[in-house]
């Protein structure tokens, strides 16, 4: 019985991190396709190949709002990979139900190739890197040439790269990553963020130099009259 339970725990949990994939006519998948026509428009010129999504603190939504960004960007046919650059709590695979023996830290530390550690989800032309083991240098690694070489080599087989990373105010990760990437978006969480958390990150990630594209409000209730309104239903 009791396995049963956590059985169907897992499940409601998987769905609920990737709604846009079980859900996608939902409120909430239309939001994430609302930010993915966002994102493109930020960008007319040159469309940005490498995004990296982050936020202030523990626990804000941002692997969520990765995941189900992947999802979207996927279903509506470009070629993604989504990379899971927290190298220290790392969750992405939690998500899609992958293993993580090999990941993202042994391509860049050259024990295996890219190929190899790539792994197909069941999402069509969405591909998935696990962190891999557990570094003692996230940083290091994520300045290395390795990951310059790495960028290089994904942008030939993918349109657009995702990477899931830890909150930029904890450690100095996200910020070595981000100045390396096309574009940011930052996660806050309604009601739970301060917003002096919330500007310091925003402010940190403006002295890492990189192309802050803008901030997604996670865990915002809605009543549906409110999301309906503006298709006439009431």
């Amino acid at each position: 019985m009791a396995l049963k339970k956590q059985k169907k725990s897992s499940l409601l949990n998987t769905k609920r991190k990737l709604i846009a994939k079980l859900s996608p006519k939902s409120p909430i998948s239309e939001q994430y396709r609302t930010i993915r026509t966002n994102i493109q428009f930020s960008s007319v010129d040159r469309p940005l190949r490498s995004l990296m999504i982050t936020s202030s603190g523990p626990a804000e939504g941002k692997s969520t709002t990765t995941a189900n960004l992947a999802v979207v960007f996927a279903q509506q046919g470009k070629k993604v990979l989504l990379t899971d650059a927290d190298l220290r709590k790392p969750t992405v695979h939690y998500t899609f139900g992958m293993m993580n023996t090999v990941g993202l830290t042994n391509v860049l530390s050259k024990q295996t190739t890219l190929t190899e550690a790539i792994q197909s989800s069941d999402v069509d032309n969405l591909d998935i890197l696990a962190s891999g083991p557990i570094p003692p240098n996230p940083a290091e690694l994520l300045s290395s040439g390795s990951m310059e070489n790495f960028l290089a080599n994904v942008y030939e087989r993918y349109d657009i790269v995702l990477f899931d990373t830890p909150p930029v105010t904890a450690v100095t990760d996200a910020q070595v990553l981000a100045n390396q990437c096309d574009g940011t978006i930052l996660v806050i969480s309604s009601g739970s963020t301060e917003n002096e958390q919330a500007i310091k990150a925003k402010d940190l990630l403006e002295a890492s130099k990189t192309k802050l594209i803008g901030v997604v409000l996670n865990n915002k209730k809605m009543n549906n009259s409110q999301y309906y309104y503006y298709y006439g239903s009431k």
